[in-house]
């Protein structure tokens, strides 16, 4: 065991070797119009061979470091303490969800633009992630394309709005809608695959529609996007410094105060805070209804679902449909928040952190989903000096958890139904 573990080991180490120094290693830069090719730097080499080290170490102890991993939890003074009541599980919850409420709508009036800037990025992500949990963590069907629903929303308030002149409220259905349309249409094709083949298929899919906004040059505008995409408004009044449609009023001058770029930032926050919470309630009642449970039933065991009687086409079905219809409400929020957009905006990266935040969070459980929602962007944020090794610190992040807590940070908690006794 112990010379198959030394095998293991080396062989581990001299792949990291071979894989990292090429990609730390050289760097082309550019010489008038030649392109050289540099080496690596002294302290590169020295960081390379410290993480073969690492991994060298890590794989030929990984029995003894992965037994005292699995007694960690035992460290934890709550960890034998009794589970606490469903009843006062689900109140203390709702007390708790509504408070950070009650501080979110607050809380945008008393930090800097910079920060509800970023929060309204946040809430875009929680409603995605809020979104695809409903196809991954809660019907289990892996989607990797899903950020074509998200590109259908976008698109569909930019070019009703460039073309028709349609305001953001009436795009806002609309755009979720169609993308809702789109996810029945992806549902039929894989309503037979499971697994790796349903992740391939809407992977395809997710590429064909970012290709297509590409190609589309005279209606999307290709490459170059689409910019100059209208703000929300209130009843009429628009936030900018001037007014831009005739019959439309300023907000400033409406209420008789001063102009401030802020309004307009604030305005879009707490719209997308209260999309977010929609969203989270809409999906939060779902989970309890017939639906929901048909959703975790197929996601359990299919061929039992069956057996029971669901129908394997309606529950797959529902599930991408209302999966696209919230990503397609956040599309219309970010082209809002935005004002241009363009196929980069959409690419595959999209989909894979979000369904990072999925798999972090815990499949399923809604609130370990918007905790990792808030973590995955806010974090590079607060670290921009790491912003070279982003995604090696999210990928080195993404294995610690399957290895040391594969359910997530917050793993959903099956709802359980007592009987009273009878006497």
């Amino acid at each position: 065991m112990a010379a198959h573990n030394l095998k293991h080991a080396l062989f581990c180490a001299i792949v990291t070797l071979i894989v990292a120094y090429p990609i730390l290693g050289f760097n082309l830069v550019s010489s008038g119009t030649d392109i050289i090719l540099e080496g690596a730097t002294t302290q590169t080499v020295i960081s390379v061979l410290l993480a073969a080290v690492v991994v060298f170490l890590f794989q030929l102890f990984r029995d003894n470091i992965m037994a005292l991993l699995g007694k960690a939890p035992a460290l934890n003074p709550l960890a034998n303490r009794q589970p606490m009541e469903q009843s006062k599980r689900l109140k203390l919850e709702s007390t708790i969800l509504t408070l950070i409420i009650i501080g979110a709508l607050f809380w945008p009036f008393f930090v800097s633009r910079g920060s509800v800037d970023l929060a309204t990025l946040v809430l875009i992500y929680i409603m995605l992630a809020l979104g695809l949990n409903v196809v991954v963590g809660l019907a289990g069907l892996l989607d990797l394309g899903y950020v074509a629903f998200y590109a259908v929303g976008a698109y569909t308030f930019a070019l009703l709005s460039q073309y028709y002149g349609v305001s953001f409220w009436f795009a806002l259905p609309i755009g979720a809608l169609l993308a809702a349309l789109f996810g029945l249409v992806l549902g039929f094709p894989v309503l037979r695959l499971r697994g790796d083949y349903l992740a391939i298929v809407t992977l395809g899919f997710g590429e064909i529609i970012r290709i297509l906004l590409n190609n589309m040059t005279s209606l999307t505008g290709g490459p170059n996007g689409i910019g100059g995409i209208p703000d929300p408004t209130l009843f009429g009044m628009e936030f900018g410094r001037r007014v831009k449609e005739e019959g439309n009023t300023s907000f400033h001058e409406t209420f008789g105060i001063a102009y401030s770029s802020e309004h307009k930032i604030i305005f879009l926050y707490l719209i997308a805070l209260v999309l977010a919470v929609f969203t989270a309630l809409v999906i939060r009642r779902l989970m309890r209804m017939p639906v929901g449970r048909a959703w975790e039933a197929l996601r359990e065991d299919e061929i039992a679902a069956r057996s029971l009687g669901l129908s394997r086409t309606s529950v797959k079905l529902s599930a991408f449909t209302i999966g696209a219809f919230f990503a397609g409400f956040a599309g219309t929020v970010f082209a809002s928040k935005q004002g241009f957009i363009s196929p980069e905006s959409f690419v595959f990266l999209e989909s894979a952190i979000v369904l990072a935040i999925v798999v972090l969070g815990g499949m399923g459980s809604q609130l370990g989903v918007i905790l990792a929602a808030i973590a995955v962007t806010i974090l590079p944020e607060l670290a921009r000096e790491f912003s070279e090794y982003r995604m090696l610190i999210f990928g080195a992040a993404m294995v610690l958890m399957m290895v040391w807590r594969p359910q997530g940070l917050m793993p959903m908690r099956r709802i359980h139904i007592e009987l009273e006794k009878q006497e």
